[in-house]
């Protein structure tokens, strides 16, 4: 058996412990505080063994509890995500699928932030992934040298978490070809990884008790290398699903902005004005339809919450420096041209359609300076 590593393992790179240093904090880092209060709270509490926390805490972790001082961080059903961590606790693989932008990869890092307390064990899938990316690879200098060793080895996320017991993510799964997809059928079966070319005990890695995959996969993509069955069965299927609430969503839109504006230092705030035009726009033009029952037809870019936290991101940067520092009009419907139209010129056509039908006729707050912005569309 490989060599067992020591209790704890090292913490994520910090630039010298300031996360607000980091462009992109991971969640165990920006909420290191939150993870450290539950852990205290759930000392000796009975638990999944190799979890840092209970489930009951890392549920609360994503859903946040106003009473122990937790943000909230995910919209969604408590049963939903009930399912997937109870999932996470049994010996199948947890496969999260949805449309883009829903927060499937965001899900999976918080999910083993507060599970392994290390959401960095992850594999970007792609055209270009390989068993090498996956498992292991060698350093190829000390191959020649020694031979193949465990010095020698250079550990991949499937073959660290499989070491350390900690929850790997494997991102858009599906976008993988399918042999790659299917060097998880033995490792999610058995717990065990081979490798051949170690002599003795090395030879064989069985996985310590902790490990598990979050998979994820966007329902556009599924088609592209779709799954093997015999891959599906070693996972519980999750569909994260849109937010619903245009109230749930406006206010997801505001916490999630005003934290990147704080982390850049950007000392502006959305007015909740100017949030429902960009909700409100995002939510009618993805469901397709107003919110008085009309039809629309649907813009063939997928207008995520994510997409319009981006564009409210962009508008405000937009303000601070090209304006007078309040978002308006103007700088939503700029920025929502490179969120909405990507590469379908046809729905520079269904957004002119919308503003001339839908946003026309709404005359309160701050609707008809919307409308009047509607040059920026050119």
């Amino acid at each position: 058996m490989a060599k067992k590593p020591a209790e704890k393992s090292a913490p994520a790179p910090t630039n010298n412990g300031k996360a607000t240093d980091l462009q992109r904090p991971a969640a165990e880092i920006l909420y290191a505080d939150e993870l450290d209060k539950l852990a205290a709270k759930d000392k000796d509490k009975p638990r999944p063994k190799g979890w840092r926390l209970t489930p009951q805490s890392v549920l609360r972790f994503v859903l946040g509890d106003e009473e122990l001082g937790l943000q909230p961080k995910f919209v969604g059903s408590r049963a939903f995500l009930e399912r997937a961590i109870v999932a996470l606790a049994t010996n199948r693989g947890l496969m999260l699928i949805g449309e883009p932008g829903t927060a499937k990869s965001y899900l999976s890092e918080l999910l083993a932030a507060a599970i392994s307390g290390d959401s960095t064990f992850t594999i970007q899938g792609s055209a270009g992934t390989t068993e090498d990316n996956i498992k292991y690879s060698w350093n190829y200098a000390l191959l020649l040298a020694e031979g193949p060793s465990e010095r020698s080895l250079v550990p991949a996320p499937i073959h660290r978490g499989m070491l350390e017991g900690k929850i790997v993510r494997f991102e858009e799964i599906t976008r993988c070809p399918l042999e790659i997809q299917d060097v998880l059928l033995s490792i999610l079966s058995d717990r065990v990884m081979s490798i051949p070319e170690l002599e003795g005990p090395g030879r064989t890695l069985y996985a310590k008790t902790g490990f598990n995959v979050i998979a994820t996969a966007n329902t556009r993509d599924r088609g592209v290398n779709e799954m093997s069955a015999a891959l599906k069965r070693r996972f519980n299927f999750e569909t994260v699903q849109p937010i619903n609430d245009l109230k749930d969503e406006m206010a997801l839109v505001q916490r999630e902005t005003d934290k990147l504006l704080k982390r850049a230092e950007i000392p502006i705030a959305l007015k909740p004005d100017v949030v429902e035009l960009l909700v409100t726009t995002f939510h009618e033009l993805r469901t397709g339809k107003t919110e008085d029952g009309k039809a629309l037809e649907p813009l063939t870019t997928a207008m995520s919450t994510a997409e319009a936290v981006s564009t409210a991101y962009a508008a405000s940067i937009h303000a601070y420096y090209y304006g007078s520092s309040e978002v308006e009009p103007t700088h939503l419907v700029q920025h929502l041209v490179g969120s909405a139209l990507k590469d379908a010129p046809d729905d520079l056509k269904k957004l002119e359609h919308y503003f001339n039908h839908v946003v026309k006729g709404r005359k309160k707050r701050a609707w008809p300076d919307y409308y009047e912005a509607r040059t920026y569309l050119q």
